[in-house]
């Protein structure tokens, strides 16, 4: 990507899973004045439940998201577990820039981290945390998508992601959704019009 032709900003939401970046996300892409369009990430998990490809993600499978990586089309990308891998694709990026638009990611801690460090001026890392670990499994076990094993792999991942927060630009602690995305919203906006 020629770092000359880009015109958005880039605004990631990072978090373990199960803290609300989705839904913080999901608000500010609905404040038109932020002029927000979501990056659509690639994965090579299945989809769940009523997941559309395309519109959730670019659901690829194993094999052609390794060819992207060796064709280097990926902006960044993690193998998150075992044979699991997400990324964004170059051309996502590409696409929403060419309509004038910011991009807004919802991503991994280390997917984030990374694109912060490509784009150190034009990207705003927000982490979202959670209240407690222990409020995340329950809000874990309400999404009621995932085995018990799985929950407890993402509990234990969460531990480690936590200790990333200092490295991203603002922490938003979503104790309190209302606040959560109210903090979020200026955040964003102040970064946006700055």
């Amino acid at each position: 990507m020629d770092k000359q032709v880009n015109q958005g900003k880039l605004i990631v939401f990072s978090a373990p899973s199960g803290s609300g970046k989705t839904t913080i996300v999901r608000h500010l892409l609905d404040i038109e004045a932020l002029d927000l369009e979501f990056s659509i990430s690639a994965t090579s998990r299945a989809p769940r439940g009523d997941e559309v490809d395309g519109k959730d993600y670019y659901f690829l499978s194993a094999k052609a998201f390794k060819d992207n990586i060796k064709n280097d089309a990926f902006l960044e990308w993690e193998e998150v577990y075992r044979d699991n891998f997400y990324g964004t694709l170059k051309t996502e990026v590409e696409r929403i820039w060419a309509k004038g638009k910011n991009v807004i990611f919802d991503i991994d801690v280390s997917g984030g981290l990374r694109i912060k460090r490509k784009f150190p001026d034009q990207t705003l890392a927000v982490f979202v945390k959670p209240p407690s670990i222990d409020e995340l499994k329950i809000r874990l076990k309400k999404r009621k998508t995932e085995t018990e094993d799985k929950i407890n792999m993402r509990v234990a991942k969460a531990s480690a992601e936590l200790a990333t927060a200092p490295l991203f630009d603002t922490i938003v602690v979503n104790d309190n959704l209302e606040d959560a995305l109210a903090e979020a919203q200026k955040q964003v906006s102040d970064f946006i019009n700055a």
